[in-house]
């Protein structure tokens, strides 16, 4: 019987460890983005989704302000998510410092508002409508910027003629979680994530990405449809669009590997917060269009809930013990060269002396987080969201 449980769990790992070493090379073979002589021209519109982000949206508005790209060729967009805090004041007191070109829409004064069920995807339709600037850029209003951030995107804009170029995201080691269990965690675990989007956009393996560093041509999100057939999911705004830009110029997606185009975003400070964001993004895995994507999902939670499977049968088989310990520091050797080339990029190296730690907790974390993704429901910006 216990063959039953030992054969495919090691075919299904043999095949789990392939992928990885795959993503590992591919991540290896990104060439790093190196600018031309000759400056980029293009004109910039910034979005900025912002829900009660009073404490927030003064760094971000300021690390913008810091950006060496010329003032007159971007332009910054908050979209105001009916914050309910002092979001909006802040933003007018920051509108008249400087010279940034800074807008803020209140999406409680759009038409149709109070209907909708896709928030995110609403502020950055209505943003994308008054934007001017050929290129947009998204992020998110707890994040912030190399000076050169907007430089690079416009370079890369221009140079590779991208339709959507898909950046890299670091989480911060600052703010109260940095230091605990939680934020070594998830910050491995994002980092996880961070290569596994550059690794399959480079190789056009599918689509992946992360809203808090996205650039699109604004023809491409017009042609594209905008989120037009996905506007009534709750979360999306990237991947889903990536995915239809991508399904129009295949070979005009691309990923900006450049330690100037970082993006630094906030660590969740509670569990309960990471828990409700994992959720949240694992809620729109059975949706994908595309479908490779949704393979390797499968794949991963096979690959965890297997290993959970074998830990739990290892109560009453001591084998079963010993070949749950072989699995887990085969899975941590394949994985382990693949995060720490990753981590290299992201300047979080120090993270890697927990990574053996943090595979057990990993494994539950996936389970967990893949069923919740699936059955349960999340809160989003003091929103409720049912799957």
């Amino acid at each position: 019987m216990i063959w039953l449980l030992v054969l495919p769990v090691g075919l299904i790992f043999l095949v789990y460890a392939g992928l990885i070493l795959a993503y590992h090379r591919a991540w290896k073979a990104i060439p790093v983005f190196v600018r031309q002589a000759a400056p980029a021209h293009a004109t910039i519109t910034v979005l900025i989704p912002a829900r009660n982000e009073e404490a927030n949206i003064a760094g971000c508005l300021g690390s913008l302000a810091r950006q060496s790209y010329p003032r007159d060729r971007f332009e910054v967009i908050v979209l105001d998510d009916h914050s309910t805090d002092g979001t909006a004041e802040t933003i007018r007191s920051f509108s008249g410092r400087g010279d940034l070109r800074l807008r803020c829409l209140s999406m409680a004064e759009m038409p149709g508002s109070a209907a909708i069920t896709a928030h995110k995807k609403f502020a950055i339709d209505a943003g994308v409508k008054a934007a001017a600037g050929e290129l947009i850029v998204t992020t998110d209003a707890d994040c912030l910027f190399h000076p050169d951030w907007l430089s690079m995107l416009a370079a890369c804009y221009e140079e590779k003629g991208a339709a959507f170029i898909a950046a890299p995201v670091r989480m911060g080691n600052e703010g109260p979680a940095a230091g605990g269990l939680l934020g070594v965690f998830q910050t491995l675990d994002f980092i996880t994530l961070q290569g596994i989007t550059g690794a399959s956009v480079y190789r056009s393996w599918h689509s992946m990405c992360n809203g808090a560093n996205l650039a699109y041509s604004s023809v491409a999100f017009h042609e594209a449809g905008g989120f037009r057939d996905i506007d009534r999911l709750p979360s999306g705004d990237d991947m889903f669009l990536m995915h239809k830009v991508a399904r129009l110029y295949p070979d005009r997606v691309v990923y900006l590997k450049s330690r100037e185009a970082i993006v630094t975003t906030h660590a969740a400070s509670r569990w309960s917060e990471f828990i409700h964001q994992r959720v949240r993004w694992a809620s729109k895995a059975d949706r994908y269009d595309d479908k490779r994507i949704f393979r390797v999902l499968l794949l991963v939670y096979m690959v965890n809930a297997l290993l959970l499977l074998v830990l739990i049968g290892a109560f009453f088989d001591r084998w079963l013990g010993w070949y749950f310990l072989i699995l887990l520091v085969l899975k941590t050797a394949v994985e382990y060269p693949f995060v720490r080339n990753v981590a290299s990029f992201f300047g979080q190296l120090t993270l890697m002396r927990y990574f053996a730690l943090m595979q057990p907790l990993h494994i539950l974390y996936t389970v967990v987080i893949g069923w919740m993704g699936k059955f349960g429901s999340y809160d989003w910006k003091d929103r409720k969201i049912k799957k």
